[in-house]
């Protein structure tokens, strides 16, 4: 199951167990429980703290084995085969279960340990969805400081009734006690939060008593994070609030065109972001949404206040808060979200295998998207509003070469259709000739662009008629000591490179701002006279 490679790194990680690790499996007849037991049976051979039980049909998952260590009381469990992307939430799972220390804020272990209460978690994750394990690695742990709290992590692909069932159309979906807790990425602090009713208040609280900082970011994806690292550089009191650290980057699969780099993945590119900033002095604050932006006034102090309630104050701000996923904006999109309609192919398109899907749009994006579906569901109807594809020429050559592939032009989407509880089928209009069709389809991938994330600014600072926070050549908006970056702003070509390209010359012109607004406004008696 394991090559050499990967036998050698995880025999290194597993020397860090410092209790041992009782793997109790779950088997039966499948091919999956033999692929199972042979990943099972590698770990074993890999370190003498770990040891393999095997039971028939014990459990409900089969197959699916269990995580723990004599003396402990932990209850985390797979279901399925923990490979592609969720490979490091087990190893990370191995290691924990086996006494080795979380690298988690304490006060956030402290939180975890302190929760009162029963607390079953499921999550359904597919071995392709590069949002999956931020969600099982912090529930996993959780199940490891807390008794109370138990942890089953499904692959989706391996137990497809269960899937059907529950109508799990997009991963990771996650399960509190039976019903649905949430879906898509969420961090450790953001679970912990959502289950600590007074965590917020205590955050805003802390929050508000902060100092003023020199320069105040806030974004935290390529164009806040280039701004942090600039500014800091320069000696200066520099902050950053972001909703989630990383930004759209998150959700980005390969990223090909960062020059130096060849290839990478978003959540690496992300991590790797925050690592940097992480170097300087830059209090970074987390998993919190600006609601608005109040001028300076007489302080000379420009404010931020946040959806918990604080504020965060600056001598100036550099907003850069990207943009998300444009959505169809047609009937029964909302209502469908995360049951048939969904924005990451590579997330959730194994939920659809041997099913019928659409894809919204024919840009790169859109088209990329088509070829990857195409390889994993039945049939893919690509629907373009233009007369025309707009992506590369070679990424078309590929998608007209598929043969479960049909390509719809002129087609304007008018709704979503649904039987209450899935998506059952799509409308659009034919813009040749007005006319109007219906598609029967399980799934729909909207790939239409980006929208700023600027509607607290609205009233605030310039924007575009597309929203965009408008800027000139330095990044100054129209509010004095507030500068802009990246994708939320109308520089042209929204592209990693140009955005953290972007954040450093809003930090420098930040700065330069700093420097000219706190010069004396004449030059010292004794200078003068020396003069």
């Amino acid at each position: 199951m394991l090559d050499d490679t990967l036998k050698t790194q995880l025999k290194t990680y597993l020397q860090r167990v410092t209790r041992p690790v009782e793997i109790v499996a779950s088997v039966d007849d499948s091919a999956t429980s033999r692929e199972m037991l042979e990943l099972l049976e590698d770990i074993l051979q890999l370190s003498d703290q770990v040891s393999l039980v095997q039971q028939r049909n014990a459990d409900p998952h089969t197959p699916s084995f269990a995580l723990n260590s004599p003396g402990q009381d932990i209850h985390l469990r797979f279901a399925g085969l923990p490979m592609g992307h969720e490979f490091t939430s087990l190893v990370l799972a191995l290691l924990q279960v086996g006494g080795y220390p979380s690298k988690a804020a304490p006060d956030t272990i402290e939180q975890i340990q302190g929760l009162d209460g029963d607390y079953r978690f499921e999550t359904y994750f597919s071995q392709s969805c590069q949002n999956c394990p931020d969600v099982v690695q912090a529930l996993n742990l959780m199940a490891v400081l807390n008794p109370r709290i138990q942890h089953v992590a499904i692959d989706g692909a391996v137990f497809p009734e269960e899937v059907e069932q529950r109508q799990v159309m997009s991963v990771p979906t996650v399960y509190l006690n039976g019903e649905v807790f949430g879906q898509g990425r969420m961090t450790l602090e953001e679970i912990v939060g959502r289950l600590d009713a007074g965590a917020a208040r205590r955050e805003a609280k802390k929050l508000s008593a902060k100092d003023p900082f020199e320069v105040l970011v806030v974004g935290g994806g390529p164009a806040g994070a280039a701004a942090a690292i600039y500014a800091a550089r320069k000696g200066i009191r520099t902050g950053v609030v972001a909703e989630r650290f990383g930004g759209q980057v998150l959700d980005t699969m390969a990223i090909e065109n960062f020059i130096s780099v060849q290839e990478t993945e978003g959540p690496k590119m992300a991590a790797a972001l925050e690592a940097h900033v992480r170097q300087y002095e830059v209090d970074i604050m987390n998993l919190q949404r600006a609601e608005k932006l109040v001028p300076a006034g007489d302080d000379g102090l420009i404010s931020i206040e946040l959806a918990n309630g604080a504020t965060l104050k600056g001598k100036t701000v550099i907003l850069s808060t990207g943009a998300r996923w444009r959505q169809m904006n047609v009937p029964g999109e909302d209502q469908y979200r995360n049951k048939g309609v969904a924005y990451c192919p590579h997330c959730d398109g194994p939920l659809f295998k041997g099913k019928r899907v659409a894809v919204i749009g024919g840009g790169n994006s859109g088209v990329e998207a088509a070829i990857d579906l195409a390889g994993v569901v039945r049939h893919v109807t690509l629907i373009e509003f233009d007369h025309k594809l707009r992506a590369d020429e070679v990424l078309q050559r590929k998608l007209r070469s598929l043969p479960n592939v049909t390509i719809l032009l002129s087609a304007l989407s008018t709704q979503v259709h649904g039987d209450g509880s899935k998506v059952t089928g799509l409308s659009y209009t034919d813009r040749t000739n007005d006319t109007g069709h219906t598609i029967e389809l399980e799934g729909i991938f909207v790939q239409i662009g980006l929208l700023p994330n600027t509607e607290w600014l609205k009233g605030t600072v310039e924007l575009s008629p597309r929203g965009e926070i408008v800027i000139d050549e330095r990044g100054q908006t129209s509010v004095p000591g507030v500068f802009a970056a990246g994708d939320a702003t109308t520089v042209p070509y929204k592209q990693i490179v140009i955005a953290m390209g972007e954040g450093a010359k809003a930090a420098l012109s930040a700065f330069d701002h700093l420097i000219r607004h706190s010069a004396p406004a004449q030059a010292p008696v004794a200078e003068a006279q020396a003069a």
